[in-house]
């Protein structure tokens, strides 16, 4: 899928003034699919329609500043994110090294890419981001033969994450080697030319927009080029609902409730959910069969 230019992107300004639906305290796991004829369809020819930044800086999963949606948003903003540093390292890089946010902004050019955003939870928001190709910096690594997989590290700090422990340790993600090095991954950095919020994951953030968004780690410090498959968080926490690769496909439900719709997050109702979050045409030669469920749980 190209990138959506600027100029069908609907401007922040036109979002304020409507009226945004953030359903609180409804749980996942009630959100059953409306009949079929209720259904919204996602074209994914149709111009995407972001969703404003108020709404997408104010319901967050991020638990180290807590477990509700509002949490993170109305924590302190406590998380110094500047100076920043984030090391490339492990026995896949040739070239490792710890570099400064400041000097990788200054060797790649940011670049504006608006993409689907689909949670595990079933709802879904339309995000600008803004960011640098992971491809670049792991090739900027010089990967070897023994870089079959990528690890990635958040930041761990109980003195500036009021639930920084929540999973026993730093939150960690990966990925296989050929998906960090689609060109769709991203290393997102700002979200409407505006820098990432401490509650959206400043100040450098993973974006896999073909996958849950529990992939896509936060205010990452480590990116490890390894030869085995890591154990992730979620995949630790509760192997049974998130594994390793967690694709997008409708029809393949979580254990606790269905993915073939998504409440849309600014907007009313639902919609139908796309197999891979509408990018099969830029993903789906990763992966193996539709009917083999380790590529989605």
């Amino acid at each position: 899928m190209k990138p959506i230019p600027h100029s069908m992107i609907t401007s922040e300004h036109n979002f304020r003034n409507r009226r945004h639906f953030i359903a609180s305290g409804i749980a996942a796991a009630i959100a059953l699919p409306l009949a079929g004829s209720l259904l919204a369809s996602a074209d994914a020819s149709e111009p995407l329609k972001p969703t404003p930044l108020e709404t997408i800086n104010s319901y967050n999963n991020y638990y180290e500043f807590g477990f509700d949606k509002s949490d993170p948003s109305e924590a302190a903003k406590t998380l110094i994110t500047s100076p920043w540093t984030v090391e490339i390292t492990g026995a896949g890089a040739d070239k490792k090294g710890a570099y400064d946010l400041a000097d990788i902004y200054g060797e790649y050019a940011i670049e504006s890419h608006v993409h689907r955003f689909r949670c595990v939870e079933a709802w879904s928001m339309v995000i600008p981001w803004n960011g640098i190709p992971l491809h670049k910096l792991i090739t900027a690594a010089q990967p070897n033969s023994r870089a079959k997989y990528v690890r990635f590290i958040t930041a761990n700090d109980e003195t500036q994450m009021p639930n920084a422990n929540w999973s026993g340790g730093p939150y960690t993600e990966g990925l296989t080697i050929e998906e960090a090095m689609n060109p769709l991954a991203l290393l997102a950095t700002g979200i409407y030319d505006k820098p990432l919020e401490q509650q959206t994951g400043a100040p450098i953030r993973l974006v896999l927009p073909w996958k849950y968004g529990f992939k896509s780690a936060k205010s990452i410090v480590r990116i490890e080029l390894v030869e085995q498959m890591p154990k992730t968080t979620w995949w630790q926490q509760n192997p049974r609902e998130y594994g390793f690769y967690a694709n997008v496909n409708p029809d393949h439900d979580h254990p606790r409730w269905s993915q073939g719709s998504e409440r849309v997050i600014g907007e009313y109702g639902r919609q139908r959910t796309q197999l891979y979050n509408g990018y099969a045409n830029e993903v789906a030669h990763l992966y193996g069969a539709l009917s083999d469920r380790r590529y989605f749980y």
